[in-house]
């Protein structure tokens, strides 16, 4: 049947053919020609084809794309996003994983020769913007299976579920360009509509396990992660929730492991402290903390995680505890750890996971969920949740019978080795999505301790994070919020940027000038300084110069710091 999958499930168009024309784009099935729409170059109008549509003149040029990300309405014009290059990564149930390699974005947009200058001016940041948006990392999809859903949500869906088109079988939750789809599914383009979910998908991490006991069945670990989109942004500008209780760097991740034709499961969560907070960039490395409505407006993580137990104090059903992972585990203390697991292992274990048999009888079902808050949830929550995800692989493998009641996972070298690596990737990959860099103390998960080496790349992060909050954070965010409907753009309004004022980056190069001016000049007059009088009070006044602009700087930080210009902190 059309549009079904080998499993009869639904399946989308695979390999697209890309007509570029004069006054359209036309995309076509490949395995189906007949089928395909075209886009307006003019105005944006998406319109089916028909057998009408056959152009005496031939396309400039014709390239094969892989998938229809979706399109964006700005100022002058509309903006199509395809897939151009992929990787298969591995599968999911079975089905290839597809990880994007590379986007572009079609420009529909003629109409901006008849727009008024500052339109243009607008469209030009807009489009830059767009820029970013086409070297988004870490975004997965499968033309055969929705990747959004957990293995026991999966397990639970009614007859006939798959069979709908991928986009409705989507927790959109987790659809990264789910603002983007709109003008497709308005068009019932089902087969082109095309989810990508971003995280991270790492698997066929493969071991034997005759190594473990006497059976010679092989194992396969796979991890997945999946970020939410409702609080979408970087490092510094989404923390902490909004007012609808949605958190920034909200992750759902799920541990799958099968062997011997068991499938289990282990879903974990992370986020930002629920809570309204802020830690605006300010040029300092570590900014305050604020939280807003509450007595303690400024502090440190303490007054913070005080806050958020206070809080939770409230909430029913639900057992909080807090661990200060720098005090108890420092930068090598991995084992130390079991402090954190000791007064939750039973609550952990009752938890459970989900576990299926080889005909897809359900054997265990997981009744509770860990989540890990943080104030980043990348460097500490990544090997706190690789910890727990490790008891509980003991757990399952020792229910299927491949382990005994007194053997575990970390006896194995070579076992262990594959599985701590697996999880270091992965806090790699989240981090460089909502910080811009590797992940800090992926040491601890790779070797259960620090390294030299480790600690240098550590160093060399922080400095990167550093920049990348301060001077290129608000512009990403920026990006961010448009492809994500966060920001709409209003075409009949007046421009967001003459209603946020100046840019307060132009006057970071000026301060930086005058500093680094001052400074040199004060070094060379000092050295002079001796021979007359003159010398002596110039290097004073550069002195003077130079201590004042950095005072300015440093009273005036956030003034000098990459903003968002488009959307507020909440």
């Amino acid at each position: 049947m059309e549009g079904e999958s080998s499993s009869g499930g639904f399946k989308l168009y695979e390999q697209l053919e890309l007509q570029e024309f004069r006054d359209k784009f036309v995309i076509k099935s490949k395995e189906s020609p007949d089928d395909g729409f075209f886009i307006d170059r003019r105005d944006g109008s998406i319109e089916l084809l028909s057998d009408g549509d056959e152009c005496s003149a031939g396309p400039l040029k014709t390239s094969t794309i892989f998938g229809v990300v979706g399109t964006i309405r700005l100022l002058a014009g509309t903006y199509m996003l395809v897939v151009t290059s992929r990787k298969e990564v591995g599968s999911f149930h079975g089905f290839p994983v597809y990880r994007v390699m590379s986007m572009r974005f079609l420009h529909c947009n003629e109409g901006l020769k008849l727009s008024t200058f500052q339109e243009k001016k607008d469209e030009a940041y807009f489009m830059s913007l767009l820029k970013l948006v086409e070297s988004t990392p870490g975004l997965y999809y499968s033309y055969e299976t929705d990747i959004t859903l957990n293995l026991q949500r999966r397990f639970k869906l009614a007859d006939g579920w798959m069979k709908k088109p991928i986009w409705k079988q989507a927790d959109p939750r987790f659809v990264w360009n789910k603002n983007l789809l709109e003008e497709l599914i308005e068009h019932k383009l089902d087969r082109f509509i095309l989810p990508l979910l971003q995280g991270n998908i790492l698997n066929n991490l493969s071991f034997q396990v005759a190594q473990l006991t006497l059976k010679s069945s092989p194992a396969t670990i796979s991890l997945i992660s999946r970020r939410c989109t409702r609080r979408l942004g970087t490092r510094m500008w989404r923390r902490g929730a909004n007012l609808e209780g949605d958190v920034a760097n909200f992750i759902e991740t799920e541990q799958i492991l099968d062997v011997e034709g068991f499938r289990s499961s282990l879903l974990q969560v992370r986020g930002s402290i629920p809570l309204i907070w802020e830690q605006i960039v300010d040029l300092s490395y570590k900014p305050q903390l604020r939280l807003i409505e509450h007595e303690q407006t400024h502090g440190g993580e303490g007054q913070l995680s005080a806050a958020y137990a206070a809080e939770m104090q409230k909430l029913p059903n639900v057992r909080y505890v807090s661990f200060d992972f720098h005090h108890v585990c420092g930068n090598s203390n991995f084992e130390n750890l079991k402090l954190l697991y000791e007064p939750i292992s039973e609550d952990f274990e009752k938890q459970g996971y989900f576990l299926i048999d080889a005909e897809g009888n359900i054997l265990e079902e997981q009744k509770g969920i860990v989540r890990s808050n943080c104030i980043d949830c990348l460097d500490r929550t990544n090997v706190t949740q690789s910890f727990l995800a490790q008891k509980s692989l003991n757990y399952q493998l020792r229910q299927i019978g491949v382990l005994t009641s007194s053997e575990c996972i970390s006896m194995f070298d070579e076992d262990f080795r594959k599985f701590r690596t697996l999880w270091a990737e992965q806090g790699d990959d989240i981090s460089l999505e909502y910080a811009g860099t590797h992940a800090l103390k992926g040491d601890l998960v790779r070797y259960g301790r620090q390294t030299l080496a480790g600690t240098i790349k550590d160093g060399m992060s922080a400095l990167s994070r550093y920049y990348l909050n301060n001077f290129h954070d608000g512009i990403r965010q920026d990006a961010i919020d448009l492809v994500s409907g966060h920001y709409t753009v209003n075409r009949s309004g007046l421009s967001p940027f003459q209603l946020n004022g100046f840019d307060s980056l132009s006057y970071l190069p000026i301060a930086s000038a005058l500093l680094v001016g001052g400074l040199t000049v004060t070094t060379l007059t000092l050295n002079q300084a001796g021979r007359n009088t003159q010398r002596f009070v110039a290097s004073v006044l550069c002195a003077g110069v130079a201590a004042g602009v950095m005072a300015m700087i440093s009273a005036n930080g956030r003034q000098f710091c990459s903003r968002p210009r488009l959307c507020g902190l909440l």
